[in-house]
């Protein structure tokens, strides 16, 4: 059996723990790592406290590369499994169905994670993670089904940048200009002011995950497509680690170039963002595949395939529930006396909660497919 039948007879480890390392930051390793930096309070570690931190504005740390991590391998697992199924005989009336039901799933998820339910609509916040998830899958798994050729998936992904690209420098913002690229005067916040009810998150002009800003997000994941057909393909295994090592340095060169014109900013998506993130993305792909699916070291990378098999269902039901009351039904009567260890353990625990509550889900082979 060659590599590639190899490949699509059973889920690629490296891809789970490396969704799964990325998501064990939203869950609370980022409180984990901030407490344990705080206590040690050097200037060293107070730095990398500042890593786990968004970036106000123009920039990038450690913690923007989360967000874009993700969409990126939504983009390799669409790889893996939709092309696949083509490559097999499904028919594309049936894949359509499939990409309609996840896309509407996720949507109608992202709109009860932000309070749908509490019918609150006067301060109800319509955009989120949750929708550009769902609005990026539907766009990116119709340019896969209909743009088969990886080299036209990939024109599809740098056209949709430089167009983002003209439209943030040469569409004028009433009162403002053209290319004004501040948090009020530039073009995808003023969209958002213009067409987007209700209240806004992160900051107070426009949208985190506002509309315009949702269009490069798509390339994000078609650079995440891209690396799923190297992996895909019957080349050694090495060679999969020198292209897709080498496509994530250089991206990491285009991002750093195209800053100067368009600077690095996560709040507004941009073009040199997509493709620094994405290059970090491809690397650490790279590094993941090469460790666990290549050299077979899986037993450090458990706690994170736990995580990155059901990487949804934890994400919402940190939302829905309070895992901390769990928490304090063991640890409240000795808590206290643990002074300036306190935030750390309280973190710890709780994150051991939900890994607990994943580990179930793992061992009962249950998995929130949406």
């Amino acid at each position: 059996m060659n590599d590639k039948n190899q490949l699509l007879k059973k889920r690629l480890a490296s891809v789970d723990a490396l969704r799964g390392f990325d998501m064990f930051w939203i869950i609370g390793g980022d409180s984990i790592f901030a407490a344990l930096f705080t206590l040690i309070g050097t200037p060293f570690f107070l730095s990398l406290g500042r890593q786990l931190q968004h970036t106000e504005w123009n920039g990038f740390t450690f913690y923007d590369l989360i967000f874009p991590l993700f969409l990126f391998l939504m983009g390799t697992s669409m790889a893996l499994s939709l092309i696949s199924k083509l490559e097999s005989g499904v028919a594309k009336n049936r894949l359509y169905g499939k990409v309609v039901k996840r896309s509407l799933s996720l949507l109608l998820l992202g709109l009860i994670f932000n309070g749908l339910l509490d019918f609150d609509f006067s301060s109800f916040r319509y955009a989120g993670v949750l929708q550009r998830f769902a609005i990026c899958y539907f766009f990116a798994a119709l340019i896969v089904l209909h743009a088969r050729r990886p080299r036209t998936q990939a024109l599809w992904a740098i056209g949709i940048l430089l167009f983002y690209w003209a439209l943030m420098a040469l569409a004028p913002v009433p009162g403002y200009g053209r290319g004004v690229l501040t948090p009020e005067g530039n073009l995808a916040s003023y969209i958002d002011r213009l067409l987007l009810p209700g209240r806004f998150c992160c900051f107070e002009f426009g949208d985190n995950e506002g509309l315009l800003s949702t269009l490069p997000a798509i390339s994000t994941a078609l650079l995440g497509v891209l690396a799923g057909h190297v992996l895909r393909t019957t080349w050694a295994p090495r060679k999969k680690v020198i292209y897709l090592a080498a496509g994530g340095a250089a991206c990491l060169c285009a991002g750093l170039l195209w800053h100067i014109a368009f600077p690095i900013n996560k709040l507004l998506w941009s073009s040199s963002y997509v493709l620094y993130a994405g290059g970090w993305s491809l690397l650490l792909l790279a590094l993941f595949f090469w460790l666990i699916d290549i050299r077979g070291w899986q037993k450090w990378a458990f706690p994170f395939i736990v995580i990155g098999m059901n990487p949804i269902t934890i994400y919402v039901a940190q939302r829905l529930f309070d895992f901390g009351s769990i928490v304090d039904i063991f640890v409240h009567g000795f808590i206290d006396y643990l002074g300036a260890v306190k935030p750390l353990f309280w973190a710890l625990c709780v994150l051991i909660v939900k890994w607990l509550l994943l580990l179930f889900l793992f061992k009962k082979k249950i998995f929130l497919k949406v």
